[in-house]
């Protein structure tokens, strides 16, 4: 009876580890720990202070930016209620001027004496004021289109910058606080698509990149260089 006993003890603590570790490994599968909360976007305007937040799971869509930038510009005007820059440029797109006349470069008879890079006829020039259109409407397509510049919010450039109103390109290079540096209208470019935009800088020589300073500069023709302005 007395061995009986002993081994009856003895296997107790055996028993109860099994019984404990298989309690333990039941609750490990039965209950997992739970899953992290997603995280909104954080949303900031090219003044590097507004911000609204885009709850988790939004759907990513052009109606879904304009939401996103009017409530931007929403909070903007209300910090700066006497600024009307956009009002009177809500206009349609596009509305590009043309480019600069160079039939000074033309002579009679098509030719002219002494130019700098050599001589032009008038299909040359025909050719160039060709060739510049193309690459500003290039530009005010991307500028327009969340896609092409890859915006993971919806969002593109005119929703904030009618007709690319308000960029002044004719003031860089400058001094930017949100970069804390001198920087080029391209890193403005590029600080806005990261920010705003929610999308991947374009390296300097990306097509987009070239094709958007090209439209900028062409919407503020006749405007005076004013280097370092703010």
């Amino acid at each position: 009876m007395a061995a009986a006993v002993l081994a009856l003890v003895l296997s107790l603590p055996l028993a109860m580890a099994v019984s404990v570790g298989g309690a333990a490994c039941s609750d490990d599968s039965t209950d997992p720990a739970p899953a992290p909360a997603k995280q909104g976007t954080t949303v900031v305007l090219c003044d590097g202070k507004t911000k609204v937040e885009i709850p988790p799971g939004a759907e990513k869509s052009r109606a879904g930016g304009q939401a996103v930038a009017d409530a931007l510009m929403s909070q903007w005007r209300q910090r700066h209620p006497d600024a009307d820059w956009e009002a009177e440029v809500r206009r349609s797109h596009p509305r590009i001027p043309p480019p600069a006349d160079n039939a000074d470069v033309l002579a009679a008879g098509g030719q002219r004496d002494g130019q700098t890079y050599g001589r032009f006829t008038a299909k040359d020039v025909l050719s160039w004021q060709r060739e510049i259109e193309r690459a500003v409407l290039e530009g005010a397509r991307i500028f327009h289109d969340s896609e092409a510049l890859g915006s993971t919010i919806g969002m593109s450039c005119d929703m904030c910058h009618p007709d690319a109103a308000n960029t002044h390109p004719e003031t860089y290079p400058k001094f930017q606080v949100q970069l804390g540096r001198v920087v080029l209208l391209r890193d403005m470019i590029n600080w806005c698509i990261e920010h705003p935009l929610r999308g991947t800088a374009m390296t300097a020589n990306d097509p987009r990149m070239r094709a958007l300073e090209t439209y900028i500069y062409a919407q503020r023709k006749g405007q005076p260089l004013s280097y370092g302005k703010h």
